[in-house]
């Protein structure tokens, strides 16, 4: 019996549940990658990068290929980069309406209740 879907998006979720492994799919969205380029800006020690690379790929979000001694990863899919932008416009919406709410939370209580 195939796992029901909700489970299978919770791992999806999962799996990018760690800021560096966000930060490599949006490296990743942009163009391949050496392992190489992306240690200098994710900035982890190359054992963790290895480890996290790991994961997407078992996850099927990214593949490797070999070009001498050198490993470049690429995206499995262009949607993983249109998920990001998605991801990125949903937290926009909710941080303004965080900063909106901040800041009429800021207004003194007797200017707040002049204007009502």
């Amino acid at each position: 019996m195939s796992k029901p879907l909700y489970q299978a998006k919770a791992e999806f979720f999962k799996t990018l549940g760690h800021p560096a492994r966000i930060r490599v799919l949006e490296l990743l969205s942009e163009r391949e990658h050496a392992v190489a380029e992306m240690l200098a800006d994710i900035g982890i020690e190359a054992t963790n990068l290895s480890q996290h690379l790991a994961v997407l790929r078992r996850a099927g979000l990214v593949v490797t290929r070999k070009e001498g001694s050198t490993v470049f990863y690429s995206l499995t899919s262009p949607h993983i980069a249109e998920f990001l932008l998605v991801a990125r416009r949903i937290l926009t919406g909710v941080l303004t309406g965080q900063a909106e709410l901040l800041a009429e939370m800021r207004v003194p209580a007797d200017t707040a209740e002049r204007s009502e």
